[in-house]
């Protein structure tokens, strides 16, 4: 089994129990980093394992590092909303939530919630319309601060309003890592309570199902 396979297969278990996640993770990013030393110790000197190799093992560590915390944060929401509480989703209503998928630009900026693997050494943001073309990709610093996308041309004119859908495409050493979709702020305009699930309408006319929510913050 090699570095990646035995990372993943014991990340597993950390979603088994929330309580214990943290220490479990920790623990596996140790022995993640043993065998990591022991591979480049012991790796064939006339074959030597491409650095772009590692750069890709310590970006898929990460990205499990993340899931586990949103799965941590998404329980202890869902926990205080309560699966069939439409009063606790009525307090949801106005506020902007953070998840996957399209946006609405309409003028005001759209904001970007990028988490590069920290192998990155190069982070684009890919602006796709709802024809599903390119229109612009722009370079943003690394790290995981918020960036708000205004919706201007190079020429700096406006982009037509609509929806748009944003992408992180993450490099090191000039190789892709991997391109993934972004998290974006959208307004919750509505929630439902259907078949036993707390539904939210977001003002990009989408709606999604409360657990697929990473964040929340107070409408602007």
């Amino acid at each position: 089994m090699d570095i990646l396979s035995a990372t993943n297969a014991a990340s597993t278990t950390t979603t088994s129990s929330s309580g214990s996640n943290a220490s479990v993770l920790s623990s596996d990013f140790e022995v993640f980093l043993k065998m990591l030393t022991a591979q480049a110790e012991y790796q064939d000197p006339l074959e030597p394992i491409d650095s772009s190799e590692y750069a890709a093992q310590l970006a898929q560590f990460s990205m499990v590092e993340q899931q586990v915390t949103t799965n941590d944060l998404m329980e202890q929401m869902l926990q205080a909303l309560g699966a069939n509480d439409m009063s606790g989703a009525a307090n949801w209503i106005g506020m902007d939530a953070l998840v996957f998928g399209p946006a609405k630009f309409d003028g005001d900026p759209v904001t970007i919630a990028p988490n590069p693997p920290i192998a990155a050494d190069e982070v684009s943001l890919i602006v796709t319309n709802a024809q599903g073309t390119e229109v612009q990709r722009i370079a943003l610093p690394l790290g995981a601060e918020p960036y708000d996308w205004t919706g201007t041309k190079a020429d700096g004119t406006a982009f037509a309003h609509g929806e748009y859908t944003f992408e992180i495409e993450s490099k090191a050493n000039g190789e892709i890592l991997l391109t993934e979709p972004a998290l974006t702020y959208s307004r919750i305009t509505e929630a439902r309570i259907e078949n036993g699930s707390t539904l939210l309408v977001l003002d990009s006319g989408y709606m999604i199902a409360a657990n697929n929510v990473t964040g929340l913050r107070e409408g602007a």
